[in-house]
């Protein structure tokens, strides 16, 4: 919510996947401490990722007995049944290829909603899983892109939302439980994002991008005409986004960065137009949820890349204590039909997410899962820490530093400055994979939090609006000194890395600055901004004049997105350059990753190119995962290793 747009939502994602480009290297590792284990690639992907059902759905199953969980633990995302009383979990989808998540349990029986799409190419289909174990597609047809939207209260009734009729504008359909017939009760005409639907089916909020820097709420009544009419009328640049509405529909929900830095929870009462603040904290409010009755309310608040989290009883205003938790991050907040129970997820820098259970009424939490591969001790791993500095211009700069265990003074690590995807997005607290393989392997990162990342107020989130590999790619380079400053970095051995505009941040540091950094490893990057910009997919039509508000529109700003394109001066790469990119990828097309490999080769410059024929934006297999983590460490080691 409150984002700008976005290639990838999560530094997580920029642990996508290579080939076996890593084979035949020779290379030297890096020592690691010696009190402590390395371990593979392969072994920290052994992990299994686990997540739960959609917020908007049914988690636990009608009789209570299981809890719809997303897991990897097959190579590719499946949807299983987690029993509550621990046990193995039984897969309720088995794709062996395409990446499938469950949105929801049916209110009555253990029918199955749930999404896949085909090779990572992003055109979901929302389909059932029967009784019988078949699947039907709700949505059939070519090209088209679809996703659950939620049940209406008394469960009879379920949403999605198709771009069928345009493939530039999603509409909203009612299902009927029973027969699946559907009706579209909702046509958007207007270039509206659907936000959420009451849960009487009354209201639908809808959001609109003005600019990157202003957006508007909508409701419309699908009792009276439909109309959507403006709730959010205001001057100037405001963020406005949509948390949620009340059990009782009775008001929405939502954020806005109107009245100060961050965005807080304001309550808007849908029979008066009146409108109060919820929620204000010194950082963002994340999100609002409410549980089957309302009586609980959930929010989370983005606290310095770190989300805390509250559970509130309404009727006593005081905060539900769980009871035997590891120290971690909470989130996936699910409560079963009658609240006696709750499902969550917890992760940590450390252990990957897990699911636990736990009693409302005595705060007793039992863990169900052990996603950490056993044969990885977690003392070995590395707790981030935030680290902090000033900029070229004096302006402060967060990110997240990882030092590995062993590095010191008299045994300096090489370093890795790891840039987000976005423009906006935001390096985050917790366990990645991809980052702990390398850590643990002696290598230290410092995943930078650029101007222009969300999660640090709105000034510092418009820092860079047009002005993109220019001012976000100084704080990158300008990133080196302060790393170089700390006595247990080897400060001539420093490589920038990063994930969709992460990976054009990267390449723009190679062509622009090309003998600041030692390498580079560039994930599915863009290379033409007058391409990428050109070739948007249909169904972000409704963001794309904010990203155009944002970036510049090509028809007129070709000339300032040809100069800050890295393609168009690949002459000037002299540093080694790992590329990945997956075949399907809708977002950043091969073809940007093709050329640039093309003509950084023609430069002499060692160029290693990894393409995979089966993933898109964010690589989705196991398999991939791993092969992407060899190839990461081998390609450091050869060239920042030594």
């Amino acid at each position: 919510m409150l984002r700008k747009f976005t290639f990838v939502a999560a530094v997580s994602l920029a642990a996508m996947t290579l080939s076996a480009c890593s084979q035949g290297i020779e290379s030297t590792p890096v020592a690691a401490a010696p009190d402590m284990a390395t371990y593979t690639a392969a072994q920290f992907f052994e992990s299994t990722s686990y997540g739960v059902g959609s917020s908007s759905g049914y988690t636990f199953s009608a009789d209570g007995e299981y809890i719809l969980v997303n897991s990897d633990q097959s190579g590719v995302f499946n949807a299983y049944m987690m029993p509550v009383g621990g046990g193995e979990a039984i897969p309720l989808t088995t794709s062996t290829d395409n990446a499938t998540f469950g949105s929801s349990f049916f209110p009555n029986d253990n029918r199955l909603l749930f999404t896949a799409d085909e090779g990572g190419n992003e055109l979901n289909h929302l389909y059932v899983r029967t009784l019988d174990g078949s699947m039907v597609d709700l949505t059939p047809g070519e090209d088209l892109k679809a996703s659950f939207a939620g049940w209406n209260a008394e469960g009879t009734v379920f949403f999605a939302t198709t771009n069928e009729r345009d493939s530039s504008a999603f509409d909203l359909y009612a299902y009927d439980t029973l027969s699946f017939a559907r009706s579209r009760i909702f046509t958007n005409e207007g270039g509206f994002s659907i936000a959420d639907v009451s849960p009487d089916g009354r209201w639908v909020a809808l959001t609109k991008a003005n600019s990157s820097a202003d957006s508007d709420i909508y409701l419309a009544d699908l009792q009276g005409d439909a109309t959507p009419k403006l709730i959010s009328a205001h001057e100037g640049n405001v963020s406005h986004g949509v948390y949620t509405f009340t059990r009782e529909s009775d008001a929405l929900v939502y954020g806005t960065d109107e009245h100060g830095e961050f965005s807080e929870a304001w309550r808007y009462n849908l029979a008066t137009g009146k409108k109060r603040v919820m929620l204000e904290e010194d950082w963002d409010v994340s999100y609002v949820s409410y549980s089957p009755s309302g009586r609980y309310r959930i929010s989370g608040v983005n606290e310095d890349a770190l989300t805390a989290v509250t559970i509130l009883d309404t009727l006593t205003d005081k905060e539900m204590k769980l009871k035997g938790l590891p120290a971690g991050n909470l989130g996936s907040i699910r409560f079963d039909e009658e609240e006696k129970r709750i499902a969550f997820t917890l992760s940590s820098d450390t252990s990957p997410t897990d699911i636990y259970l736990a009693d409302l009424k005595s705060g007793n939490a039992t863990r169900l899962t052990s996603a950490l591969n056993p044969a990885i001790d977690e003392g070995d791993l590395v707790t981030a820490t935030v680290a902090r500095f000033k900029s070229y211009d004096g302006v402060e700069i967060p990110g997240i530093l990882y030092k590995p265990k062993g590095a010191s003074a008299a045994n300096p690590a090489p370093m890795v400055v790891l840039v987000h995807g976005g423009p906006g997005g935001q390096s985050r607290r917790g366990y990645s994979p991809m980052i702990q393989h390398l850590v643990n392997n002696g290598y230290a990162i410092y995943a930078i939090n650029n101007r222009g990342s969300s999660g640090y107020g709105k000034t510092f989130f418009h820092m860079d609006d047009k002005r993109h590999g220019d001012v976000d790619l100084k704080d990158v380079v300008a990133s080196k000194g302060f790393l170089q400053g700390l006595d247990w970095v080897a400060d001539d051995r420093i490589a920038v890395m990063g994930g969709s505009y992460g990976g054009y941040m990267t390449a723009a540091a190679l062509a622009f600055h090309p003998q600041v950094f030692d390498a580079g490893i560039n994930i599915f990057g863009v290379t033409n901004w007058v391409r990428t910009l050109e070739s948007i997919p249909p169904w972000w039509g409704s963001f794309r004049d904010a990203l155009y508000d944002e970036m510049g529109d090509p028809a007129t700003d070709a000339e300032r997105h040809r100069a800050i394109s890295p393609l168009f001066h690949a002459g000037n790469i002299v540093k080694p350059l790992l590329v990945v990119q997956g075949a399907n990828d809708p977002r950043v097309l091969q073809v940007e990753s093709d050329e640039l490999v093309e003509a950084v080769r023609a430069n002499g410059v060692p160029v290693e190119y990894v393409l995979f024929p089966d993933e898109g934006h964010g690589f989705r297999r196991k398999e991939n995962r791993i092969t992407a983590s060899e190839a990461y460490l081998a390609f450091l080691d050869e060239h920042i290793g030594r």
